[in-house]
């Protein structure tokens, strides 16, 4: 089956398995408009494809993803139209991912911050290499934390928890992430992507409709979850666009003195 996603994601075949690679490497596979669309479509078509029995998302690279493009994030705070769009893309990435047909393993070889912490957040197993860790920074930034983790987080771990990391963004590193049930292995540098694979060609062997329908038995817990927050949370987090708080931050972090 061709994809026909744009070169920011590669997907090959590994028999019944689909390895999904984020490729921006050099800008540690940050999430920019084009790679924002291809992520909401790639689950689709992951449903889609008749051969696939599981897929393993990984990132190109040092770094699983950095999260959110501050170019992006600056365009979205300046276009209302653009964060309209980008927004309800973020929405539809969330439910395309819970309702994929397929299991979905992360293989997390680096940081996986934002929009990265978020993917992994909803997959269904998660390997993280030793030196990997996970953050969502939405509110240090500024921003409403609308995806992703909070959403989920609640479901994996405890809610002091989810609160405790959604507030401060701090890092989760992956033996704390393993610790607290936000990643199920952690496996030494070099060696979760095969891990991970490992994982896949062993539940693409199981029963088909038993898996398929196993996961959406589980994942009717965690769409039922999201759909009770995920409109309030995406409108309060197109009004952090607008905050002067967010507009310092993103003149920070884009090297520019505040006026």
């Amino acid at each position: 089956m061709d994809y026909h996603l744009p070169g920011v994601i590669r997907v090959e075949t590994d028999g019944p398995v689909r390895i999904v690679r984020l490729s921006r490497p050099d800008q540690l596979n940050a999430v920019n408009e084009e790679l924002h669309l291809a992520l909401t479509r790639l689950f689709p078509l992951l449903s889609a494809d008749e051969g696939a029995r599981v897929a393993v998302i990984t990132g190109e690279g040092r770094a699983f993803s950095a999260g959110g493009d501050f170019d992006l994030l600056e365009r979205m705070a300046n276009d209302r139209g653009l964060r309209r769009d980008v927004i309800a893309e973020g929405r539809e990435l969330v439910l395309n991912m819970i309702r994929c047909r397929i299991p979905v393993v992360a293989a997390v070889n680096g940081p996986a911050v934002g929009l990265g912490c978020s993917v992994i957040a909803l997959s269904d197993l998660v390997y993280m290499a030793e030196s990997a860790y996970l953050s969502d920074p939405h509110v240090a930034v500024g921003l409403v934390a609308a995806d992703g983790g909070p959403l989920t987080w609640p479901l994996h771990t405890s809610l002091l928890l989810a609160k405790e990391y959604a507030f401060t963004g701090d890092r989760i590193s992956a033996a704390r992430a393993a610790a607290i049930g936000l990643a199920n292995h952690v496996c030494p540098d070099g060696e979760v992507l095969s891990a991970a694979l490992a994982a896949a060609h062993k539940i693409a062997k199981l029963p088909r409709q038993a898996v398929e329908a196993t996961k959406r038995v589980l994942n009717l817990h965690l769409e039922r979850a999201v759909l009770a927050t995920i409109d309030f949370a995406m409108a309060a987090e197109t009004e952090s666009f607008d905050t002067p708080e967010l507009r310092a931050n993103l003149d920070r972090f884009l090297g520019r003195s505040s006026v």
